[in-house]
């Protein structure tokens, strides 16, 4: 906004209702006395005159613009030029009509003007680009009350409409104007939607310049500097800039938009801005500033003690953060709030499945019902309910709207949960979020606010028993500090029936084919989970861990805890990792392609488009061959980009699903508290999906490398390193998985997770067996990862070496 407002002079509204554009505004002598002045007459107001209808012309098509003027050097008269809506140019020599003519290749009328140092009509067609006309061309052409061509054309009666230069300017023009201050040149200036344009007679650019805002009208007009041209331009931003040449030299503030601007000399006072505006607010206005009276007071001047501001800082820092970590970020709300919200999941399925368009095979997908109840305190406006749930699981309906719910109000909505695809999701929980307004004294529309509920959706809506592998590629061990439970207590309805009540061997397969084992040791207080595919163990280790703390606090025990004394499996977890990014370049690879065979679609469509225009077209030489393959291609490579982000989605859903599982096994490993899980969710959970600005690739290293510079540094030298602002894919992930062991590594000396750099500093002092700096170079990495090469074996050979002890084979249960 500018500083500077534009001084109101006169102002007046024009018109009920009425729209105005740039046509609408014009400045003129009106009784021709040559001083720019009306003269007092024998009435308050000045001398009357009346109009009298000299003649008139009947439009045969709908007009779009005009210009007048001397056209061919015609003495002591104005011609008209009327250009219609579809691009004919029809002159008028004052009551008579004298010829048409259409321009060639038009499409939409553009501005147009008159030059008349060139006899040329200037426009700007719908290719973008400027276009000149001779008047002389235009009088010999063929006449265009017929557009095809004539036997007299054909003998050579007649003239092709020929432009006389041509200028892409690359955008759509508003408004041309032509200058001509002096009789040796004149200047075209082409008001364009991001530029204005100043050219020369012959089209060439004299200058251009680059607007900030979206222009809505513009006015050259004489400087005072002799060779310069001043410039008025108006925009949206309710600014009008004047422009000497391509210099701003000043800025003032509109109270409108305006479409049209004028400069004229109004009671002898010499250059007042007439602007308009599209509903009529008509107002002339001078450039000016008002002078500001207040004059700051002088400050003593004294010499500043900056240990003393280093110890007042500190102060308040300590104060700023004493206030974070009682109170949190965020402000704290009663448990009494405006409206409760609750789920409850059905543990029944559906009597009819609501499953429709499933993609899972021959398996029958069952359906199971959830319902979200409001109960609202105060009155409420405009709550809306949205549902949440991780994909391939779908809802029938997910948004509820209530525009209006009364105090002590209850609203309970149902919906049902399924899954549609043949890949398991990567959580089981939903989220219903409820955005709703609260009318206030102050603020009837409402104060802004949102709840949410979370709900956990059962195991058997994706899952069905499935008979026990006896191998598996990945197996994880789980280590309990209680006594083995029995399966079948633990996983009612997934196991076969037995005599024997403590089942220890249990088989799931998910719709879609995956199968995972999960076996329970009879004396050594272990659960072993395995399977074909690394991602499938996540929910099934989830589960039991869920289970078993819900089985143990029915119990009364309290002190129940899980453990984690394997190896990491990274590799299988950089295994997914590589896919996905593989996925990823594999698409922009893709759309590259996809990207030049368009083009190359529409060149070849350019060269037939041409040759059939042509009077004369041609062989085709083969280009509709040509065509036909492009097109081929073109359709094949966006099947194949379609097919490709269907890949990219599953195998980001497969990525999640590793990294909640080795999120919950680094928990587990190192005893991590609630909040240090939270912050590794926020580092490698950062997103919902894939984008192609922004990947998981790059926004799981940036975090990762942020941990490692601050919380899980060794220096005060690590936390001065400043990361890249900007994220761009890489190049491969090589980066991205030294930073993940790097981060491991420091967790099993001894680090510790936390937002505080503060507080992470003197933990980090006394590390056992300390931690390594973050590497500088690729050498340093490689050493690093040498070092921690006995700490992350690979997990398959692991579990071969140390099996379960005490655990009953998978034969002798199924004899």
């Amino acid at each position: 906004m500018s500083l500077f407002k534009a001084r109101d002079w006169w102002s007046t509204v024009l018109g009920e209702k009425e729209e105005f554009d740039q046509g609408c505004l014009c400045l003129a002598d009106v009784d021709n006395t040559g001083n720019g002045q009306g003269t007092l007459g024998n009435v308050e107001h000045g001398n009357q005159y009346q109009i009298k209808l000299m003649y008139e012309h009947n439009l045969q098509r709908i007009a779009c613009n005009m210009t007048y003027g001397s056209f061919g050097g015609v003495k002591g008269r104005d011609l008209i030029c009327i250009q219609s809506m579809d691009g004919m140019l029809m002159v008028f020599e004052q009551e008579s009509y004298a010829f048409g003519r259409f321009l060639p290749g038009s499409l939409l009328p553009g501005p147009l003007a008159y030059s008349s140092r060139t006899d040329s009509f200037i426009t700007v067609s719908s290719c973008r680009q400027v276009e000149s006309y001779k008047y002389q061309v235009l009088a010999f052409a063929t006449d265009a009350d017929k557009r095809q061509e004539t036997e007299q054309q054909k003998l050579g009666s007649g003239k092709r409409l020929v432009v006389d230069w041509t200028l892409n300017i690359g955008e759509q023009a508003l408004d041309i104007c032509i200058v001509s201050f002096n009789q040796s040149a004149s200047s075209v200036f082409v008001l364009g939607e991001r530029n204005f344009f100043c050219l020369k007679d012959n089209g060439q650019i004299r200058f251009m310049k680059k607007l900030d805002c979206s222009p809505s009208c513009f006015l050259p007009y004489c400087s005072v500097s002799e060779g310069t041209i001043n410039t008025l331009i108006g925009n949206h931003n309710n600014m009008l800039h004047i422009y000497q040449d391509v210099t701003l030299k000043w800025a003032t503030q509109l109270p409108h938009v305006p479409v049209a601007v004028r400069v004229g000399c109004l009671q002898d006072l010499k250059g007042v801005i007439v602007t308009l505006s599209d509903d009529g607010h008509l107002q002339c206005s001078y450039l000016g500033t008002d002078p500001s009276l207040f004059q700051a007071p002088k400050v003593e001047s004294r010499e500043l003690n900056y240990d003393e501001l280093d110890i007042e800082l500190k102060e308040l820092q300590k104060i700023i953060k004493d206030v974070n970590k009682s109170q949190g970020v965020w402000p704290m709300i009663e448990k009494e709030d405006d409206l409760k919200v609750s789920a409850m999941v059905s543990p029944n399925f559906d009597s009819v499945s609501q499953a429709t368009d499933v993609e899972v095979g021959t398996d029958l997908v069952r359906s199971v019902t959830v319902k979200v109840t409001l109960q609202n305190r105060v009155a409420l406006q405009k709550a809306k309910l949205s549902v949440y749930v991780q994909p391939p699981l779908v809802l029938t309906r997910d948004q509820f709207t209530f525009e209006f719910m009364a105090p002590e109000m209850t609203r309970t909505v149902a919906f049902s949960v399924y899954l549609k695809g043949s890949y398991t999701p990567p959580e089981l929980e939903g989220n219903a979020v409820v955005s709703y307004s609260r009318p206030t004294d102050r603020n009837p529309d409402g104060i802004p606010r949102v709840i949410q509920c979370k709900f956990r959706l059962p195991l058997k809506l994706i899952c069905l028993p499935g008979q026990p592998s006896k191998t598996a590629s990945h197996k994880l061990t789980i280590d309990t500090n209680k006594s083995p439970v029995s399966l079948l207590s633990l996983f009612p309805g997934f196991a076969n029936q037995s005599e024997d009540d403590q089942v220890n061997v249990m088989g799931f397969r998910f719709l879609g084919g995956s199968q995972v084992t999960l076996l329970a040791s009879k004396t050594s207080q272990r659960y072993r989970i395995q399977s074909e595919q690394f991602e499938d163990l996540w929910l099934v280790t989830n589960e039991l861990i869920i289970r078993l703390q819900e089985y143990f606090e029915k119990q009364g025990i309290k002190d129940f805890a899980c453990s984690f004394s394997g190896s990491m499996p990274l590799q299988e977890y950089f295994e997914l990792i590589d896919h996905h990014f593989e996925l990823r370049i594999n698409g922009e690879k893709l759309e590259e392609l996809l990207s030049e065979r368009a083009v190359q679609f529409r060149a070849i469509q350019r060269r037939l488009l041409t040759r059939f225009k042509d009077k004369t077209p041609a062989p085709l030489q083969h280009l509709d061959t040509l065509l036909d393959g492009t097109y081929k291609q073109v359709i094949a490579l966006a099947d194949a980009v379609e097919e490709n982000q269907d890949n990219l989605f599953q195998s980001f859903t497969r990525l999640k699903s590793a990294t909640h599982l080795v999120i919950l096994l680094i928990g587990l490993w190192q005893k991590l508290s609630a909040d240090q899980i939270a912050i590794l969710e926020a580092a490698f959970l950062p997103l919902q999906q894939d984008t192609p600005e922004l990947g998981w690739e790059e926004t799981v290293d940036a975090a990762i490398s942020h941990l490692l510079k601050t919380c899980l540094s060794k220096s005060s030298k690590e936390q001065a390193l400043n990361l890249s602002s900007q994220l761009s894919m890489p190049k491969d992930t090589s980066r991205l998985k030294k930073h993940i062991t790097l981060l491991c590594d420091r967790l099993a000396k001894g680090g510790r997770l936390c937002l505080s750099t503060d507080a992470a500093a003197p933990q980090t002092m006394v590390m056992p067996g300390g931690c390594t700096t973050i590497p500088e170079s690729d050498l340093e990495e490689r050493s690093v990862e040498q070092d921690s090469t006995e700490l992350f074996t690979n997990h398959k050979h692991l579990i071969a070496e140390t099996p379960i002890p005490e655990v009953s084979s998978l034969q002798g249960v199924s004899e």
